[in-house]
């Protein structure tokens, strides 16, 4: 099975001031997460490595320190790893993703949310940092700006200041597959709200028969049709992972109105990275190239450094 890993930096209306880092950063972290594949690793461990330098990344994402804040200022990050763990509302980590893992590997449980996520954190360990760490100067002027919901909803997503969910799908030599997603949410949401990142089937869905799937867009949509496991239905039906997501974000759109996108990887090695929002930054690697793309119809190539 040749290994392979797709990464997603976000479905929004990315601006053209942060294209050149959102490009950097979906590239690094499909090299960081493809490193682990070139060595025999697991799906888990690379896909993790990789979400792991989105929520790093400053300079263009904005799912771990640096989220968008809620209508009270708050950071609330929902992560989740499969199968299956998941956090949400949690305000005092800097990797939701690995304490999704944690939630998996370490509980007979698959999510936990705000007050109850920390404290599994800090019983197992995991750093946790206070609340204003996560926050950048930066989103506290925009959270000034939009302080109301409706507005954050309504106009911000898709807007330049729309979207900020990170995720990964890879295949490993063993033929295993794996997803991460992780977010911050959207500006100015209401405090509790959770979005379709950590909900099973919704933002993500794993199964080594079918495929792996990491979607991103607005949350509500999302949900209401089970993007993920909707794009798998599709799949198993026979549709390569293109097709299999385009129709599926397509139903969305007639369905709900809702825009997004979604990475995907079948058991066989097929990719995609689709989107129906203005742009969406991608990357995978594979082989000895890696793709990537920003814009509708991009696929650019290069060669991955031995």
């Amino acid at each position: 099975m040749e290994p392979t890993i797709v990464v997603h930096g976000g479905a929004w209306a990315v601006p053209d001031s942060l294209a050149e880092a959102s490009v950097a950063g979906v590239k690094a972290a499909a090299r960081d997460g493809f490193a682990i594949l070139k060595i025999g690793g697991s799906a888990l461990d690379a896909v993790e490595l990789a979400e792991r330098a989105l929520e790093d990344d400053l300079a263009a994402f904005d799912a771990g320190c640096g989220a968008v804040l809620n209508t009270d200022g708050e950071v609330e990050l929902d992560g989740k790893t499969l199968a299956a763990g998941a956090v949400s509302s949690v305000r005092n980590i800097t990797h939701p993703v690995t304490l999704a893992r944690a939630v998996m590997e370490k509980t007979d449980h698959i999510m936990l949310t705000d007050r109850g996520a920390s404290q599994f954190a800090e019983s197992i360990g995991i750093t946790t940092v206070p609340t204003d760490a996560l926050m950048t100067e930066s989103e506290r002027r925009e959270w000034e700006h939009y302080k109301k919901y409706a507005v954050g909803v309504k106009e911000l997503f898709n807007s330049q200041w729309g979207h900020d969910t990170v995720g990964a799908v890879a295949l490993d030599h063993r033929g295993n597959l794996a997803c991460v997603t992780s977010t911050g949410g959207i500006r100015n949401k209401m405090v509790g709200r959770v979005g379709d990142t950590s909900i099973i089937v919704s933002g993500g869905y794993d199964d080594d028969q079918s495929g792996a799937v990491s979607c991103t867009g607005h949350g509500e949509s999302i949900m209401k049709v089970t993007l993920a496991r909707l794009i798998l239905f599709n799949m198993e039906l026979g549709k390569l992972a293109r097709d299999a997501v385009d129709v599926s974000l397509a139903y969305m759109g007639e369905r709900v109105q809702g825009g997004g996108g979604a990475i995907a990887i079948a058991p066989s090695g097929d990719w995609a990275a689709r989107f129906t929002t203005q742009r969406m930054v991608w990357a995978t690697a594979k082989g000895e190239s890696l793709f990537y793309g920003l814009d509708p119809q991009d696929m650019f190539e290069e060669k991955l450094s031995k």
